[in-house]
């Protein structure tokens, strides 16, 4: 976890489907360390090679991302499609601080549905997809992240940034995003009372991060994600 939130890394999506792609790693992602790791020392700023991810997360390149669309804008009628669930499942607390959104590509999208999708299997329904979305937002984007060799915080990988020196798999496992996602939502699971937690309680509780409200700015883009592709 970088405590510079503007240090972004290029990575080489670990996407069945992607040979390569320049993602972003949000530096103040609460990467999914054990309790007693350290986080990683403070950079000074952004690594040469970050530039095309700053411009693609925060939506100064738009080459393949998804833009104008509630995913990334907001919906603008407040109205909720037939048969996709309320804001009052999906945020039941409200949000927590200012919003920050980006706009997402095909790759972003595809990985956002495999959590989606995951969260269905394992019953945490929608609120829970919520977290995971919010949760992965932070740690990497919604890019599944290979190791970044001198620059990748510890050991952490994934959509998640699990580690795996802390037990969540190996580093195989964590880059599937049926996988992450299933050992994200297993650990929701077993945090008494997540369903009525604050977002970034409920996520900070499984990836105790050194950062715990990084995760709530992601809430509001979260829900519209997950509002429509439930």
């Amino acid at each position: 976890m970088k405590a510079d939130f503007t240090r972004w890394l290029p990575a080489i999506a670990k996407n069945r489907t992607t040979a390569l792609k320049v993602a972003g790693v949000a530096c103040l992602g609460g990467l999914a360390f054990g309790p007693a790791a350290v986080a990683a020392p403070v950079t000074s700023g952004p690594h040469a090679g970050a530039v095309a991810a700053i411009d693609l997360a925060t939506g100064k390149s738009r080459q393949g991302a998804t833009v104008e669309s509630g995913l990334t804008t907001g919906s603008t009628t407040g109205k909720v499609p037939t048969g996709k669930p309320g804001k009052d499942k999906l945020i039941p607390h409200g949000v927590e601080g200012a919003q920050s959104r980006i706009p997402l590509d095909d790759e972003q999208l595809a990985n956002a549905k495999a959590i989606v999708k995951t969260a269905k299997k394992t019953g945490v329904g929608e609120r829970g997809a919520v977290i995971g979305i919010a949760t992965s937002l932070q740690e990497s984007k919604l890019y599944n992240l290979g190791h970044l060799g001198a620059y990748n915080d510890h050991d952490s990988q994934g959509l998640f940034q699990q580690r795996p020196s802390s037990g969540w798999g190996t580093p195989e496992e964590i880059t599937d995003p049926e996988y992450s996602s299933r050992a994200f939502f297993e650990a929701l699971k077993n945090v008494h009372g997540w369903e009525d937690l604050p977002l970034t309680t409920a996520a900070q509780t499984v990836q105790i991060s050194a950062f715990p409200y990084a995760y709530a700015q992601w809430e509001e883009q979260a829900a519209d994600i997950v509002q429509q592709l439930w």
